[in-house]
């Protein structure tokens, strides 16, 4: 019997004909060398890039072969000597070709390129991925270069595209036409990888395996729910870059509300790629635009040595009211999560690196022990990924006294021989196998977008003022955050404050009776 491993070897191999050829566009910038080279070298350490692939990095930076092999494996990380070889292989499975992103002639002597690469390894089937690890400016050039030149008619083509997908409505319905235009929603993968974190894939799992869980996701139980993004770092040199989108744009309107159609999401009719994307449509489609009373925004300043936002060298305004962190409270209007407030939390310089689905029941009716904490259930998405339950007991002993307690599902700790994948390693798999289960629709797109343009308008506006509140660089956020979050119905009486750590309770002291 093979091995989970192995069937997924075999399902790309036979997939991809046993060939692919990955153009990584944008090969000699940060996210290519920090993200995507890692991510493929992963892959091909693990066995899932088909046995006759190979990958062309193409930028417009000139650079010998061996300044490419440097620059794209100084962040891959090496645990043996196995994987040393390994890396040894993989160097050799990949070539570099420089070239301008406008000019019909740099894409064909692109296509050259690939075209001698593929007879040299006898390929005859040109399948090909293009992966622009790019800035959104060039995406529309980029893909008229890919159609026009570089495209492989009657083979498969996949076009992998990163976030930002536009700065808002309007913007992102343009790139999406253009793109539209040139490639079929088929071949488009709008890549988020948030949607690749196992915590995350995990979600639908939880809901729709475990009875109990499909019986209690409901706003009869649930009073509400929080969706936490901490960062514990500012923009450090990169404020130039963020102060065109801001904590919204960067975190909110991609990777928390994807989290969030997960978790509010009615049961798909099956696994199926678009059941599951059907489902997300319609919850996004039941939330309405946020308001600027359910939005709390801020901005860090100085604190303990630390600089402020507003000190970074690479901030050209610096007079700028671009928030680097927000709480806003979205509203369902649909049966299931009528009343129930979904808060999303982020920002930068907090107090903690953290991102979590923390799900707050409500009290229990009649309640016959006084002051009992809710129960909660918290998916920790990273650091340390888990699960566990809040749930109220029996103090061991004489005592009649009651505590909290956890039911704990802690990644590290139950599956120690584990080893989790890097996002993009679980994406970019899920592109060769032409899995769109955990990828964005362009509908689906449209109506995320929907929700937060009004806002990020009136922030934009310097007409409107809209309040951006300091704190302290290290902090949990402004000072209005406790406020803000108990008007949307959270009671701090459930919560530890800092990381979670498994409560025990020492029976040394006599209980008190």
């Amino acid at each position: 019997m093979s091995t989970p491993a192995q069937q997924i070897h075999n399902q790309v191999e036979q997939e991809l004909n046993g060939n692919v050829t990955i153009i990584v566009l944008g090969a000699s910038g940060d996210l290519a060398k920090k993200k995507t080279y890692p991510a493929l070298f992963g892959l091909f350490k693990n066995g899932f890039l088909p046995s006759n692939a190979h990958i062309i990095g193409y930028a417009r930076s000139k650079m010998t072969h061996d300044q490419y092999i440097e620059r794209i494996t100084q962040y891959i990380k090496l645990k043996s000597d196995q994987d040393r070889a390994m890396l040894q292989a993989f160097v050799n499975m990949t070539s570099y070709h420089a070239g301008l992103y406008d000019q019909d002639e740099a894409w064909q002597g692109l296509n050259d390129f690939i075209t001698r690469n593929e007879n040299d390894r006898q390929v005859h089937h040109r399948h090909r991925v293009y992966y622009m690890a790019l800035p959104p400016s060039v995406f529309i050039p980029v893909a008229q270069g890919i159609k026009a030149h570089v495209y492989t008619n009657g083979f498969i083509n996949r076009l992998i595209v990163e976030k930002p997908f536009g700065m808002d409505t309007e913007s992102s319905n343009q790139l999406g036409h253009a793109i539209g235009q040139l490639f079929s929603e088929n071949e488009i993968y709008r890549i988020d990888h948030y949607l690749g974190k196992e915590m995350v894939k995990n979600c639908l799992n939880l809901r729709f395996s475990n009875i109990f869980f499909s019986q209690l996701w409901h706003h009869q139980f649930i009073d509400n729910v929080q969706i936490t993004f901490k960062e514990p770092f500012g923009t450090e040199g990169r404020g130039g870059y963020f102060d065109d989108f801001g904590i919204i744009r960067d975190v909110m309107q991609n990777h928390l509300l994807q989290v969030l159609t997960l978790i509010a999401m009615e049961r798909p009719i099956s696994t199926d790629a678009e059941a599951i994307r059907d489902e997300k449509v319609k919850v996004l489609k039941c939330i309405q635009p946020i308001q600027l009373d359910q939005a709390l925004l801020g901005q860090y300043v100085a604190d303990g040595g630390k600089p402020g936002y507003l000190e970074d060298d690479s901030l050209k305004n610096k007079q700028s009211k671009t928030p680097t962190f927000a709480a806003l409270a979205l509203h369902i209007d649909n049966e299931r999560w009528d009343g129930v407030p979904f808060i999303l939390k982020a920002g930068k310089a907090l107090n903690e690196a953290k991102v979590e689905v923390r799900i707050q029941f409500k009290n229990v009716a009649g309640q016959l022990y006084p002051n009992t904490a809710r129960n909660e259930l918290v998916i920790r998405i990273q650091p340390n990924e888990s699960v566990y339950m809040k749930f109220n007991s029996k103090q061991p002993g004489l005592s009649y006294q009651t505590i909290q307690t956890d039911l704990d599902l802690s990644y590290h700790h139950r599956y120690t021989d584990l080893s989790i994948p890097d996002a993009y390693e679980a994406l970019i798999l899920d592109v060769l196998r032409d899995d769109h289960s955990n990828f964005v629709r362009d509908d689906e797109l449209e109506a995320s977008w929907k929700i937060f343009t009004p806002l990020l308008h009136a922030i934009d506006d310097p007409q409107q003022n809209v309040p951006v509140h300091p704190y302290p660089y290290g902090s949990r956020g402004p000072a209005q955050l406790n406020d803000f979050i108990k008007a949307h119905g959270y009671d701090y009486t459930a919560s530890k404050q800092g990381a979670y750590a498994w409560p025990t309770q020492s029976m040394s002291q006599p209980p008190k009776l």
